[in-house]
């Protein structure tokens, strides 16, 4: 087995069981900048918490004491200075959340995308492509909650508390100790919570993801599920997982309101033991009214960035469980990296033909028997072999859609150190369309398409009567299957001419074509193949023989389990 196919695998994701996912730091480097930011406004907020009961305290008992009406409203007036400064605080907290989340989502998003291109069409093709997509879409959205509600929560408790607690030991040491003696109890019923809370919300987007997957499952069958008269059976299906999502997301709204419940129950009763103590303490004239007040104004403070992260937590909690699936996708493709670094030494093949010896492609429990060829500049190789011979599955290998055993290299590199589009342009069975215009299609993944090269590219395909601006709908759906056929060769042809791939590799690509098409196609490929392209062709029709330089046949027989 390949050694990246060892290294990847097929975890499931681990979630870090940390309140921040130290990957986080790692992938989105957007989030650095957010936490020193954040924690400089968490200091800002609770010097002006402390400032603001102090000044509180000094109005009050001023007022009672008969304080000069001019030192009065020099309190008053601070005093409403700390409230304006309090809420620009809370608008640059909730202003540098908005943006990082912006970010982050737009950094793990381009990241997951570029894991995908890393992993290869193999890996891919053993995922739901609607789990994918939730998660880079509603899950990594849910980011937008957990940056501007946990995380500047969770900075703000670690700043506040121990602050807050200090100043109110400093004061009364007594309200400091009941303080220190409660406020643990809060962490261990967050933790408690917190798991319980991870479990139903995992549950849920589980739900979530695979509600998606039947959904997209059932609109891309539709027409057979129609034919067949299936469709009442999907529609039925589908509307089994939505309920089952609806009561899903219902206990993780139980959960959330519960927790809330409890955490607001310990802090209020905690509160009250601190309120009861000062005033026993107050009516003995063992406190000072000033310091009494004082503490007891700072006492909920001193509980509410603890009790908040817990219920912050449940906002988030979507977002989390969809990072934990994007972190597992990068951590995979960072050991493809590595794996791939150390077969190259970091290098890049600079030229030079496809040799392949002894590879064993992988299907399933099947091995397939080993195949040797070589394939330089300006040759065309023809693969024979009846159907189920692995034909197909070589040219899947190559371009990493499955895994072999043997040697396949390019240029002197190891082709599964490579990525596909690197060094392949590849047309298959299957056209492999999307929505747009045939320009688009033909041009696909080319950021600046070259408008005489796609023209060419068509008229070397045998589509030259096909106008570059149709628009197609879902899945190339518009054209016939011949027309298609021609359109999916015709972007290999773009990417070779393009100068971006110098190996062309073609399944079948006359299987839809008629006598007349299919030889002027021949020649065309024989002409890009004279012009210095390797091709790699895979056809029944004999007529292929006459453009062929070698000849490789594979006999079903030989496959093996």
């Amino acid at each position: 087995m390949s050694e990246v196919q060892s290294e990847t695998g097929t975890e499931p994701p681990r979630p870090s069981g940390k309140p921040v996912d130290p990957r986080l730091l790692r992938y989105a480097t957007a989030s650095r900048g957010f936490f020193v930011a954040i924690a400089a406004i968490a200091v800002a907020q609770t010097a002006v918490v402390v400032s603001f009961a102090w000044l509180l305290t000094r109005a009050i008992t001023g007022l009672i004491d008969g304080m000069p009406q001019q030192e009065l409203a020099a309190t008053l007036g601070a005093l409403a200075a700390v409230v304006a400064f309090r809420a620009g605080l809370l608008w640059a907290r909730e202003a540098v959340a908005s943006r990082a989340a912006a970010r982050v989502q737009a950094q793990l998003r381009s990241a997951l995308v570029g894991a995908v291109g890393i992993l290869g069409p193999e890996w891919l093709g053993s995922r739901n492509s609607a789990h994918l997509a939730v998660t880079a879409g509603r899950g990594l959205d849910a980011l937008e909650a957990y940056f501007g509600r946990y995380l500047p929560q969770l900075v703000q408790t670690v700043v506040a508390t121990p602050i807050i607690v200090a100043v109110m030991w400093w004061q009364d040491w007594v309200s400091g100790l009941t303080v220190v003696l409660t406020l643990p109890l809060i962490p261990i019923f967050m933790v408690l919570i917190g798991l319980a809370t991870r479990s139903v919300q995992q549950r849920q987007w589980r739900t979530l993801q695979r509600l998606a997957a039947r959904f997209a499952d059932t609109v891309q069958g539709l027409s057979t599920l129609k034919v067949f008269g299936r469709q009442h059976r999907a529609a039925a299906s589908i509307e089994q997982v939505t309920d089952q999502y609806r009561r899903e997301t219902l206990r993780v709204l139980r959960v959330s309101f519960l927790s809330g419940f409890a955490l607001e129950f310990l802090a209020s009763i905690s509160v009250a033991i601190i309120a009861v103590s000062i005033g026993f303490r107050l009516i003995d004239g063992a406190l000072a009214l000033t310091v009494g007040l004082f503490v007891l104004l700072l006492a909920p403070e001193a509980y509410l960035p603890l009790r908040q992260v817990g219920v912050q937590f449940h906002a988030a909690a979507e977002g989390v469980a969809a990072t934990d699936d994007v972190f597992d996708v990068l951590d995979a493709a960072r050991r493809i990296r590595s794996a791939a670094s150390r077969r190259t030494g970091g290098g890049a093949p600079q030229g030079g033909g496809l040799r392949i010896e002894g590879a064993r492609v992988v299907r399933g429990e099947r091995m397939l028997p080993p195949v040797d060829l070589e394939a330089g500049p300006s040759a065309v190789v023809l693969i024979e072999g009846p159907s189920g011979s692995g034909k197909s599955s070589l040219l899947a290998a190559l371009r990493g859609a499955a895994t072999f055993e043997g040697s396949a290299t390019f240029g002197g590199v190891d082709v599964r150190a490579l990525t596909a589009p690197s060094w392949l342009a590849w047309a298959g069975q299957q056209p492999g369309l999307v929505a747009g215009s045939i320009a688009g299609n033909v041009a696909l993944g080319d950021d600046s398409p070259d408008p005489a090269l796609v023209h060419r590219a068509l008229a070397l395909a045998c589509a030259a009567d096909l106008a570059p601006s149709r628009e197609l709908g879902v899945q190339g759906a518009g054209l016939s299957g011949g027309q298609a056929q021609r359109v999916a060769v015709a972007r290999a042809f773009y990417r070779h001419l393009r100068g971006r791939a110098p190996v062309i590799a073609l399944d079948e690509p006359s299987s839809a074509l008629d006598p007349g098409t299919e030889a002027r196609l021949w020649e065309n490929v024989r002409a890009l193949a004279d012009d210095g392209a390797t091709v790699l062709l895979v056809s029944h029709r004999t007529s292929s023989r006459g453009i062929a330089d070698t000849v490789v046949r594979l006999e079903a027989s030989e496959v093996t389990a």
